[in-house]
Parts: structure tokens; sequence; C-alpha cells
């Protein structure tokens, strides 16, 4: 089991453990030990809106800063690109949406309102505006439609000029921008955690003309580079990487680097600054020497995602000349690290100072937020999306101390009431709520043969007495047929998806419903 862990993808059986049964761990267990040195300390996939209140008495900034909720009830919220008008487009790829907040014009403190403006896609994650352009990064696709950006609407079919990215395993977003070569970027991450991947394109950054011809492999060994950006008026291109798993709690680093056309980042190879993996570095010494070393190396397993560049924010110096990062927070680690924005901040030539900057979403082990992207505003504040809550934050200079929205305002409160595993949902009245008898008695036979062929059972059956792990249990006190359907079909990372189809995730949820 543990070989399969290292070389290939975590597994559905492990992580559906942790992520669906995290709420039995007994009292006072922070993170669960499996065998072959599997730690997994996992704060769940939601958690209830932070109220007013609690912004203020948890969430830190810096003197002369505050933060306040700018929008609120945005499912899995990611990837954030401002348009010309002031509206704030954000991706869901859970809900396979790409919302538009609207911006605030009467001085409110807040989104003027929310807006589907593209449904139907599949898990939809990087975003890009150019001129009257969208641009949409699908988990196997890039697509453009024409966007009135005044209107506040796409005005034509989706086209969808990339086709063909692979898919499948672990790390299936996909991010992209254009670069003032007038090209368009791709990164996407590898398929395993450390592995030899069979599709040279996974794991690095692709280039295509803005037709979607010429393919070419920008860049290499990025394991996981899930945030991308262009620094402004130069024609450099950085990258955020998250590092391996499985090598303990405190290595690898993950990672930012400054990416370079032709350069190979070390993985699978190398971890940090050319450190032979103990996987593949033995054999690949040559790899592991000529792999480009990060710019800077966060905490392991810090899960490093959006970037910006401070220059482009309306913030007094340091803060002007740093490069913002938002820590998505770390799953296999047992004391949890990240969950915060950290400011890298120059110390001399290629070099960067890392200093915390929006604090407290993580505290004594209880996670109550988890940072994706940082996008500089018209206004020029911070905006910081949260896929944990579904919220999306206002970080400015000078404007007072912390206090955020009028308590009373819709959608500012504290959210769904919390469930037993802190998730902010609310047991199920009927966890089967839709299924007909006979589609029950269908999904006995189908989910139990996909349970068997993606090998959950030998993650759930104890190899031994006392083997450090359960079963799964108490399934239908947390989740209904409808959640747990639609948690299939977009897990986060590092759970990899698998290449279910509709049917066949809703019968896998109905039979582990049944059966657990």
């Amino acid at each position: 089991m543990a070989r399969i862990a290292r070389r290939g993808t975590l597994g559905v059986g492990i992580f559906l453990l942790v992520a669906l049964a995290a709420a039995t761990l007994p009292s006072g267990c922070s993170y669960i030990e499996l065998p072959g040195g599997i730690v997994v300390n996992f704060p769940g996939f939601s958690g209830k809106p932070m109220a007013d209140a609690d912004i203020g008495q948890r969430v830190r900034v810096p003197e002369g800063f505050s933060i306040r909720v700018w929008a609120s009830g945005i499912e899995s919220a990611r990837i954030l690109r401002f348009t010309a008008a002031g509206d704030l487009l954000v991706s869901s790829p859970g809900e396979g949406k790409v919302f538009l907040l609207e911006g605030d014009t009467t001085g409110a403190g807040h989104s003027g309102g929310t807006r589907v403006l593209l449904e139907g896609l599949n898990l939809p994650h990087g975003l890009w505006i150019d001129g009257d352009t969208l641009w949409v990064a699908e988990t196997g696709a890039v697509a453009r439609v024409p966007f009135d950006v005044k209107a506040r609407r796409v005005t034509g079919p989706l086209d969808r000029v990339v086709r063909g990215l692979p898919t499948g395993g672990n790390h299936y977003t996909r991010t992209i921008a254009i670069g003032p070569d007038r090209r368009l970027y791709v990164a996407l991450g590898s398929s395993c955690n450390v592995c030899m991947e069979e599709d040279a394109r996974r794991a690095g950054v692709l280039s295509y003309a803005l037709d979607g011809s010429d393919e070419r492999i920008f860049a290499a060994g990025l394991r996981n580079p899930v945030g991308i950006a262009f620094r402004p008026g130069a024609d450099e291109l950085w990258a955020t990487d998250n590092g391996r798993d499985l090598l303990g709690d405190d290595f690898p680093p993950c990672e930012l680097n400054r990416v370079v056309a032709g350069g190979h980042y070390g993985w699978p190879f190398a971890n940090g600054a050319r450190v032979p993996d103990p996987d593949f570095g033995a054999d690949n010494a040559a790899a592991v020497a000529r792999s480009l070393p990060p710019m800077h190396s966060f905490g392991a397993h810090t899960a490093p995602l959006g970037l910006t560049f401070g220059d482009q924010l309306a913030f007094p110096e340091p803060w002007r000349g740093a490069i913002f990062v938002a820590l998505h927070g770390s799953w296999n680690r047992r004391a949890k690290q990240g969950y915060q924005v950290v400011a890298l901040l120059p110390s001399g030539k290629d070099k960067f100072r890392e200093e915390p900057f929006v604090t407290g979403f993580e505290s004594d082990n209880e996670v109550v937020g988890r940072p994706v992207d940082v996008a500089p505003g018209p206004d020029g504040a911070l905006y910081v999306s949260d896929d944990f809550t579904g919220q999306i934050y206002r970080v400015a200079w000078g404007e007072g101390g912390r206090t955020v929205l009028d308590p009373g305002r819709p959608g500012a409160g504290s959210g769904a009431a919390a469930s037993a595993g802190g998730s902010g949902v609310s047991a199920p009245a009927d966890p089967f709520a839709g299924a007909s008898v006979k589609e029950r008695q269908q999904a006995r036979v189908t989910g139990a043969r996909l349970w068997a062929e993606s090998g959950c059972a030998a993650c759930h059956q104890p190899a031994a007495p006392g083997a450090p792990y359960r079963p799964l249990v108490l399934l239908r006190a947390k989740w209904d047929v409808t959640r747990l359907t639609k948690w299939l079909a977009a897990p986060k990372p590092p759970m990899p998806r698998y290449a279910f189809d509709d049917a066949q995730r809703r019968a896998l949820a109905l039979w582990l419903l049944e059966s657990f």
C-alpha cells in the first residue's frame, strides 16, 4: 500500500476514509497515521462562513490594514479575475460555473450582487480576460467566449480552442495566462504524488498560439503549479509549486519559481534545491544536477496556490515591492501549517523574506478558512478567495480597523449550522432523497463493483489487529446522495478524480451511504 501511495495516486480509498469520516476521530486526536508513514491531518472540504464579528477576532492583518468580507456564497471559490468594469469573476470547479460578482459602486463595502456567467463546465478553474474575450480553463480543455464586460454577459458560444489536455489522477486544476508574447500559457499538475509520467505534458507549463495551435512544453518538473502570473512590465513568468507528500512533516518544501523556457524544476527527480528524491533521484543524478532550484522555499505541505505582485496595489512600502501568495494549508502533516496569505519581501538579489500578511485562518489545529487566490482590485485593495467558506475577502490599506460588513446584511452572517464534523452542513433529513427503491437496489451492484475496481477496500480493511485506521462510519449523519455525488465529481486535491460518469458517481454515492 505504501508503494501505491508514493509512486501513484493517493487512492480514493484513503481519501474517502479521511474526508468522509473525519468527524469520527477520537476526541483529542488531530491526525490519523496510516501504514507506510502516511500522516493525514485534513480540515475537511468546507466550513461555515465566518460571522462578521469572527473576522475581527480571528483574522489578523498588519497595522494600518483592514480586512472584511466582500462576498459570500460562492461554493469552492477559486481563481479571481477583475473586469475592466470593476466586476470580479470567480471560478467554481465544484459547481462547474463561473460567477460574476458585481463591483461595489455604492461604497457599501461589498459586492453589488452575484450572477452566474457560465455553467455546465467541466471543472473550470483558470480564468483570463483579453479585451472582449473571456478565457476559461477546464480540466481537459481551454475555451474562449465573447464577453461584453459592460453588459456583464457572454455574447456567443464557447469555443474550446485547446482540447485533449491530459486528465485523470491527481491535480485536475488548470490555470492560464496570456503572456506579453501573445501566447497562451497553461499550467497543469502531475497525475500522481511522485512517478514517471506517461504524458510529458503533465507537471509543467504548456504554451500555445491563441488559436490553440503550436503546442509546446514551455517548462517541466513542476509537480503542481496552481498559481502562475507574469510580472507586470516584465517578460517573467512566475509559478507556485506544491511539493510532494509522504516524506515527513518538514520535507520537501513547497516552492515559488521563476519559470524560463526549457527549464526543468526537479520533480520527480529532485525536491527543493537539487535534493535527490528518495524514489527517483538516485538513478537520475544528471537530471537532479541540471534542475533549477526555487526562488523561494515555503514550509513543507503549505500548498501555495495563487500569487500576485504588490506594485499593482495601493499599499505603502515595503508591501508594494512584495509578491503575495495564498497558502492553502497542509493535510499531510501532524501539525497543520499554511492557511494564510504571506508577503515575500525582496531581500537581496533573487532572495525573499517571507512575512505573514493575512493570518488566523488556522489556530490550535482548528481551520476556519483556506486562501486560494489573491488578486489586485481596481480600488488598489487585495482580494482573497476562500474555497473552504465560499467567501471573498478584501484587504485594504488606511481604511480603519478590522471592522467588517454590517451583521444584518444578507449573506454576511454566520452561515449554516455546524455539523458534528465542523463543516457547517447540517445532518440531512433523508440521505437518499430522490432515489427510488429500484435505483438503490441497482446501486448496490454498481457501487460495490466500482468500490472493488478502485481498490478502496484495501485501505479500509485493517491489515492486522490494531491497525491505526478504521472503516468509514456514519456517512449518513453528514452526507446525502446529491452532495456526495457532487463531491465525487470534483474532489479537492490531493484526492484524484476518477473517470466515472455521473451515473457511476451517483451509484457509488448511494452504495457508500447504504454501506457506511
